[in-house]
Parts: structure tokens; C-alpha cells; sequence
């Protein structure tokens, strides 16, 4: 009786601590709008991306959302308004393309991190490209 209810249990606990650990550092985030429309576009642009390439869409969509926070973030960074607003494609391709990189090792084991670098890298870019002001 014993084992199963570990059998039993255990993997719902463990999945309820889990989802409980990953929304919780998710909800400062929503008060910017600029990260979740970031995560958006990347996650649009990775899902495609895997279409496009013939690959899982939904490790596709994470990928691209993972760079496209990296991407935000890196943008944050930067200490004024005024440097903000300029935002540099190469840096936002580069920290997509690392990203990108990241999360294939975390999803995939880094069987694709080219692949997946050069996902990150256009995810970058079309968020720059989005978000440049003229």
C-alpha cells in the first residue's frame, strides 16, 4: 500500500510544487508590459521558426520567449531613457543567439544549439526591429 501511493502522489506533488515555483516568479513580471509583449514575439517567432524548420513548435515557442526576455532584459539594463530608446541590433541579436543557445542545452541537451542559436539571433532582431524607435 505503501508504494502505491508514492506511485501515486509523488508525481502529482511533485508537478503541483513545480507549476506553483514557476508562476510565482512570473507575477512580478506581468506589472511590465514590454517583457510579456517581448516574450510574446519571441515565442511567435520561435514557433514559426520551428514550422519553418521542421521541429517541435512548442520547444520552438520556448526558446524563442526565453530570448526574447533575455533580450528585454539586456535592454533594461542600459542606464538611461535616452539609451534605451536606442537600441542596438547586433547586441539584440548576439543576447537572443546566447539565450537561444542556453535553452537548447536546458531543452534539448544542446543537440541543436546552432540551430537554435541562430532562432535566438532572429528572435532578437525582430524585436529590435519591432521596438526601434525612429
Amino acid at each position: 500500500m505503501n508504494k502505491i501511493l508514492k506511485r501515486t502522489l509523488m508525481p502529482s506533488l511533485l508537478a503541483a510544487s513545480l507549476a506553483g515555483v514557476s508562476l510565482v516568479p512570473a507575477q512580478p513580471a506581468s506589472a511590465d508590459d514590454k517583457v510579456l509583449q517581448d516574450i510574446g514575439i519571441g515565442a511567435g517567432v520561435g514557433a514559426v521558426s520551428g514550422v519553418i524548420r521542421g521541429r517541435n513548435v512548442i520547444k520552438g515557442a520556448i526558446k524563442g520567449g526565453a530570448s526574447g526576455a533575455a533580450v528585454n532584459g539586456a535592454n533594461g539594463l542600459r542606464g538611461t531613457r535616452r539609451a534605451r530608446a536606442k537600441r542596438n541590433i547586433i547586441q539584440d541579436a548576439g543576447v537572443g543567439a546566447a539565450a537561444g543557445a542556453l535553452t537548447d542545452g536546458l531543452i534539448n541537451g544542446g543537440r541543436d544549439t546552432l540551430g537554435s542559436a541562430a532562432e535566438g539571433a532572429a528572435t532578437g532582431a525582430v524585436i529590435n526591429t519591432i521596438r526601434k524607435k525612429r
